[in-house]
Order: structure tokens, then C-alpha cells, then sequence
């Protein structure tokens, strides 16, 4: 028996109904059968008739001519049933029998045992099938065996990379925060002993120090994404959008920004992931603001089997050409000195909303300044 345990065996063929129920042999039965009585009949009734012709005493060279015919219609007969006899074994052992042993074999192939190789001799387009079917059957083996191999190192390089995230979030922190504590420790300290350059460097030591605390910990939310955030359940998709602006709540009043929201559905997802995604989002329509205060609003909209929301803003907008890259890690369209932030935003939010079964995209023919991005999230098996 092969190893391949993760191939899932084909399901049980369909129950047919009606004249597709019957097997083939009984349809070669079936129509062989009407055909040869079909035959006899006529055969037999043209001797009924010649018999009724000799009743009638014809002339000696007429009688002579319905004795051969009469032979004749005889033997034509016996040779109709030979033939019949002979077409039934030939359909049965060139072509019923070789298509039995052809389905038996893809069935022992389905049933869990993909080693094994179907193979039928004769006829040749049997044959050829087979080959076929083997072929098939030896590239998907193949094609999963190599998949399993991948996966194999798949889990491993995810265990390395958890082993990384364990190290980032306790090891390396430490250090960034030794480094920028002590440093303003030195310039409350010895600021007074300091010149105005030496000032700067430690100011750039802390700013560093911080926005290396700030890069680790993102790439630890982006890392964590449908791995450690637990299973996708029915969520209100209205709470996690609270959530996430009580924790902008400083940021907001700050920029004197207005967040407003249409009914929010029901969808079938993880509370933590989705309250980070609204809260990407409103922040960075918070951000890239324009000279007006910002306005985000949000609604939803239900097509088909999934929802689809929109987070619209009154922003600086984004061009269509960089549609695709802004969603890309590390991606900045603005100095960091102008717009502060580590370029994972984006990236993180198209990433939970892939886990989610959705999609994430900019819309560029919204109407109106600022942008628009717009995700589709499953609806809940609830929500009518």
C-alpha cells in the first residue's frame, strides 16, 4: 500500500437511474437477444409460408426451388445462432471482461492503494487507456509526494520562524530598551555638559532604538497573523470596530478626526485579527491626512455569500500606479520624517484578510478626494 495517507480516496460512484442503472453486458444481452429473434421470427415465418405454398401443390420445378429455399432459410438460421454465440464471447472476453478488470483497478487506485498500477493488455484502446489512467496516477502521486516534502519543510522553517518571534519579543527588545532608556538617562544626566550636536546624536540614538521596538513588534503582529490568533467564529463586526477606536481614541482627538460607521454585519472571523484590521485602516486614513480635518467612513455592503466593506477618507488620496505596491512589505511612498510609520501597515491588513478567505484592494473610481479600500469578508452561516 502506498504512503501517500493525505490523498483523500474518490468518493463512491453516482447511483444512476433508469436505463443508465443497466451494466453494459446487459445491454449487449439485452439488444443481441432482440435482434437474433427478430431474425429467427422472419426466418421462421418465411418457412411457415413456403409450407403454405407446398400445401398448395405447385409445379415439380417450383417445389424443387422452396425445397432449397427452405434448406437455404435453415441454414441461414444455425449461422444466425452461431454467430450470435460468438459475437456474445467475443463482446465478453475482448470487451466487457478487459473493462471490469480496467474499473476494478482504478477503483483499488481509488480506494487508497496509489501504487498500485492499472494495467489492461487488450484491446489496444483499453490499453492505451490504462496507460493513461497510470500516467495520471503517477504524476498526482508524485506531484503529492512532493507537496507532503514541501509542507515537511514548511512546518519546519515555521517552527524556526516561532523560534525567532520568541527571541525577537524577549532578547532583542531588552537591549532596545537598555539602549534607549540609559541614553536618556545620559542626557538628563550630562545634558547640561553636552553640546547641541552631542544632544542630536542622542536624539537619534533613542528615535532609533524606539522605531526598532516599533518595526520588531509589527513584524511580530504580521508574523502572528492565522497562527496564533485562534479559529474564525461569527463576529459583530461593530464592537471590533469600537474596539479598534478606543485604541486610537488619543490619536483622534489629537487630529480632531471624525469616524463614522454604517450598520457593520455579522462575518465569519477572529475578533483580534478584525479589530486590527479596522484600526490599520482608520490610522492610516488618520495619518495621510490633508489640511482638513480627517473624516473616514465606513460601511458595508452584502454580495452574494460574503460582505464587502469600504473605508473611505478625506485624505492626500493615493495615485492608481502604486495600487499594487503599496500593499507590499517595507513599501513607502513618503520620507519617513514626513509620514513616521514602518511600512507593514497595509501588508498586515491584506494578510488577515487573505485568512480570512477575503480580498483587499484599492479602489480607484471612488469618487470624492482622499481613498478608498474596500475587503470582502465571509459572511456568517447566521446572516441572512
Amino acid at each position: 500500500m502506498s504512503d501517500v495517507s493525505g490523498i483523500r480516496p474518490l468518493p463512491p460512484p453516482r447511483v444512476t437511474t433508469g436505463l443508465g442503472s443497466l451494466p453494459m453486458g446487459r445491454w449487449f444481452a439485452v439488444v443481441g437477444s432482440v435482434v437474433t429473434l427478430a431474425f429467427a421470427a422472419a426466418i421462421v415465418y418465411t418457412i411457415l409460408l413456403i409450407d403454405q405454398v407446398r400445401a398448395a401443390r405447385p409445379r415439380p420445378e417450383v417445389e424443387e426451388h422452396l425445397g432449397r429455399l427452405y434448406v437455404a432459410l435453415i441454414v441461414l438460421l444455425l449461422i444466425l445462432l452461431v454467430t450470435g454465440v460468438v459475437l456474445g464471447c467475443v463482446v465478453r472476453y475482448v470487451v466487457l471482461k478487459p473493462i471490469a478488470k480496467l474499473t476494478e483497478q482504478v477503483r483499488q487506485v481509488a480506494a487508497g492503494d496509489y501504487d498500485h498500477r492499472p494495467a489492461v493488455e487488450h484491446p489496444a484502446e483499453l490499453a492505451e487507456l490504462s496507460g493513461h489512467v497510470d500516467a495520471m496516477r503517477e504524476r498526482i502521486v508524485t506531484a503529492w509526494r512532493r507537496a507532503e516534502e514541501q509542507a515537511v519543510e514548511l512546518r519546519r522553517s515555521n517552527g524556526e520562524l516561532e523560534q525567532f518571534a520568541y527571541v525577537a519579543s524577549h532578547d532583542l527588545q531588552e537591549p532596545l530598551r537598555k539602549i534607549a532608556s540609559f541614553t536618556q538617562m545620559l542626557d538628563q544626566r550630562y545634558g547640561d555638559r553636552l553640546d547641541e550636536r552631542a544632544r542630536q546624536y542622542i536624539h537619534y540614538a533613542v528615535d532609533g532604538a524606539k522605531r526598532m521596538q516599533l518595526l520588531i513588534n509589527d513584524l511580530l503582529d504580521f508574523s502572528r497573523v492565522g497562527r496564533v490568533s485562534g479559529e474564525r467564529t461569527p463576529v459583530d463586526s461593530g464592537p471590533a470596530l469600537s474596539a479598534a477606536l478606543d485604541n486610537l481614541s488619543a490619536a483622534l482627538e489629537e487630529t480632531d478626526a471624525t469616524v463614522t460607521a454604517g450598520p457593520l454585519p455579522r462575518v465569519l472571523g477572529n475578533r483580534h485579527q478584525l479589530t486590527q484590521l479596522f484600526q490599520n485602516l482608520v490610522e492610516n486614513a488618520v495619518k495621510f491626512r490633508s489640511a482638513e480635518p480627517p473624516r473616514v467612513r465606513i460601511e458595508a455592503v452584502r454580495k452574494d455569500d460574503v460582505w464587502e466593506f469600504s473605508c473611505s477618507d478625506n485624505g492626500i488620496g493615493i495615485e492608481g500606479k502604486y495600487a499594487d505596491r503599496i500593499f507590499l512589505i517595507f513599501q513607502r511612498l513618503h520620507p519617513r520624517d514626513v509620514y513616521p510609520g514602518t511600512g507593514i501597515g497595509l501588508a498586515l491588513c491584506r494578510k488577515i484578510v487573505d485568512y480570512h478567505g477575503g480580498r483587499l484592494w484599492l479602489d480607484g473610481d471612488a469618487e470624492g478626494p482622499g481613498a478608498t479600500f474596500r475587503w470582502t469578508l465571509p459572511a456568517a452561516g447566521d446572516d441572512a
